[in-house]
């Protein structure tokens, strides 16, 4: 029986967590307390959606000051070449602007958002927009949202 899990926050981070769980067979549900998902980077997407930068990774890792030995590891792991196959896998094609810069094609987050929605369907996670995590019970996670109170 697939592991069930709450990922409360439908932002990148919650849904990136959900898309690594459910391909680790989890059985997962977003909660967001927002009408829609990923609101902060469908902003962000109104300006070009900069998703990394192409260049060698020291220099990279430069950027980040103080915080580059803590964040090495991740960076190492889901690095900027990463992030462009990760969206090239969604359908979203990206290319490098002369500030090295990396960009989908589209310029805009909200393809690469409906993109990704699908995945997570597909891969069985479900969403609770306007769902409040409410605290912890005995057997799981106390919600509030449209229908009602529930434990997930």
């Amino acid at each position: 029986m697939p592991l069930p899990v709450v990922v409360i926050g439908a932002g990148p981070a919650g849904l990136a967590c959900a898309e690594v769980l459910a391909m680790g067979g989890a059985r997962v549900t977003v909660v967001e307390r927002m009408p829609s998902v990923a609101r902060k980077l469908l902003m962000a997407g109104r300006s070009g959606l900069n998703l990394t930068h192409a260049e060698p990774m020291e220099p990279f890792l430069g950027r980040y000051g103080d915080a580059s030995a803590f964040l090495r590891p991740a960076l190492e792991a889901f690095g900027p070449q990463a992030v462009r196959d990760w969206a090239r896998g969604l359908g979203e094609v990206t290319f490098v602007g002369s500030s090295g810069r990396v960009f989908p094609e589209a310029m805009k987050a909200s393809p690469l958002v409906r993109a990704w929605m699908v995945r997570l369907a597909n891969l069985g996670v479900s969403v609770r927009t306007r769902t409040r995590w409410t605290g912890w019970t005995p057997d799981g996670v106390r919600v509030s949202g449209p229908q009602g109170e529930a434990t997930l």
